[in-house]
């Protein structure tokens, strides 16, 4: 039986890239940097979640955002659950600033990252990111 049944979290995020960096934060309490995104509310289309938590955690009014993937893995800050991301492409020249649960905003480069990543962002997600932006 898979011991992380029923421990499921679904979320939206989005990967904004810039000059070979992908935008990462910190939440309050963790160590940790993953994409700006969180858990879906209600009726909420995963596209909207991530739009909604760009503006919540890092002042961003997004208009557009194209679909980068679907990922799984196990959850960073939750132990025991697994993660369900769906993750959108954004781009913005707008400058980002930690708001709500956000200790800390961070260019990451996609390359030679330091090793405090959350294990979808490092495993699943960078890799996807650097074969897109030709940067493998």
């Amino acid at each position: 039986m898979d011991p992380v049944a029923g421990k499921h979290i679904v979320v939206a995020a989005v990967a904004l890239v810039r000059d070979g960096h992908v935008l990462t934060v910190r939440k309050r309490g963790t160590e940790r940097f993953m994409l700006v995104g969180g858990k879906l509310e209600p009726g909420e289309s995963a596209r909207d979640a991530a739009l909604r938590e760009t503006f919540e955690e890092v002042g961003l009014r997004i208009e557009s955002a194209t679909l980068l993937g679907e990922f799984h893995s196990e959850a960073a800050n939750e132990p025991g659950h697994s993660l369900h991301s769906t993750v959108f492409w954004v781009e913005s020249d707008a400058e980002p600033v930690a708001s709500a649960e956000i200790a800390e905003v961070r260019w990451t480069p996609l390359r030679e990252h330091p090793d405090d990543l959350a294990p979808m962002l490092e495993h699943h997600v960078l890799p996807v990111i650097r074969e897109r932006v030709g940067a493998g």
